[in-house]
């Protein structure tokens, strides 16, 4: 499962959710924005650093990508560095790639999925019995589309003001 937060978290470094919950609005953004801040998240992570930012965004988005179903062309193969007094080791970039390759191996990659709620996109790993999980949140994301598609429904099925839901009729 580690494996698995830390695919989350790199794939929730960049922050798509614009939506408005309270009253205030959430604004995202891009954590990888330079070179610095990639080392500053790979340390945190417990990754080694020197993961070139244009690979690491490049990754990022393709992972992404896969998991709409728009798939990708690109490959990312594994190589080992070798570290004195360590040996062989894997890049970021590697552990990243192998952590993947690994999900799709154990069946649990299709759980790996994006929020379905369009103003929102965080990746997270769906943990619901029948692998059926749409929303990163139930109780946010899930309960604003329930609540979206209930008033819809409601207000298909509101009489119009301008008829009558009572007839009275004039020989009473």
């Amino acid at each position: 499962m580690e494996d698995l937060e830390l695919l989350e978290a790199f794939l929730n470094t960049v922050d798509e959710r614009t939506f408005r919950r309270h009253g205030a609005t959430h604004e995202g953004g891009e954590q990888l924005r330079d070179q610095r801040a990639l080392d500053d998240w790979l340390t945190a992570h417990g990754l080694s650093r020197g993961l070139d930012l244009e690979a690491a965004l490049r990754l990022r988005t393709a992972l992404r990508k896969s998991l709409t179903g728009e798939g990708t062309a690109e490959t990312f193969p594994l190589r080992l560095a070798y570290t004195p007094g360590t040996g062989l080791t894997l890049t970021a970039e590697d552990r990243i790639v192998l952590t993947v390759a690994h999900t799709v191996a154990t069946g649990s990659w299709a759980r790996v999925k994006l929020c379905a709620a369009p103003d929102c996109r965080w990746a997270f790993y769906d943990t619901s019995k029948s692998g059926a999980g749409r929303w990163c949140s139930m109780t946010v994301c899930g309960n604003r589309a329930k609540t979206r598609a209930y008033r819809r429904r409601h207000l298909d099925q509101s009489p119009s003001p301008s008829a009558s839901t009572h007839s009275i009729d004039a020989a009473d």
